[in-house]
């Protein structure tokens, strides 16, 4: 991968001071017109439903406390930048160079969502077009998006059998 692309990096910030230096990272980073270098930095949460006595509410939890992502080129100017917001204690790898995510890592913790696009819904004919069961043809009975899954009903020998598939393993029969 050229040094010139965009890579995710994690970045340590005091406890509490997350959202402060994403916000001061997309800010300077504007203000030395460097937008194109640092592209964005989040802190990802999540969700929960906490209950307390009698009181049913939902909060929103860092996911990882402490660590910002950072979207950016890395040269010296975008190094020097991050290591000086302040609560930010330094970028999380060997020594002073930072290291890069791996694409898996970035869908894995979150900080990315892949876009699923699916060519069927719930009740269409599929062509299996990997695995085991290679062209075989089923109904979709059911489709998650979010967990990239679907669950195709297949006739072999004679029953109705349900397989659980990833959405790209299905495409739609033309009929």
């Amino acid at each position: 991968m050229a040094d010139s692309e965009a890579r995710w990096y994690v970045i340590h910030t005091y406890s509490g001071y997350e959202n402060k230096v994403a916000s001061d990272l997309l800010s300077t980073a504007e203000n030395r017109n460097l937008q194109d270098m640092i592209l964005d930095a989040k802190v990802p949460t999540e969700i929960v439903t906490e209950t307390v006595g009698d009181k049913v509410k939902e909060v929103e939890n860092k996911i990882y406390p402490c660590y910002v992502f950072v979207k950016m080129i890395y040269t010296d100017e975008t190094w020097y930048v991050v290591r000086n917001i302040r609560g930010c204690t330094g970028f999380v790898g060997p020594g002073s160079k930072p290291v890069p995510l791996t694409e898996a890592e970035v869908y894995r913790m979150g900080v990315e969502q892949r876009v699923v696009k699916v060519s069927y819904s719930v009740g269409d004919s599929v062509r299996i077009v990997d695995g085991p069961l290679e062209d075989f043809v089923g109904v979709v009975e059911e489709l998650d998006t979010d967990k990239n899954y679907v669950r195709v009903v297949v006739s072999m020998f004679g029953r109705e059998t349900p397989v659980e598939l990833e959405i790209a393993q299905a495409e739609l029969v033309e009929e």
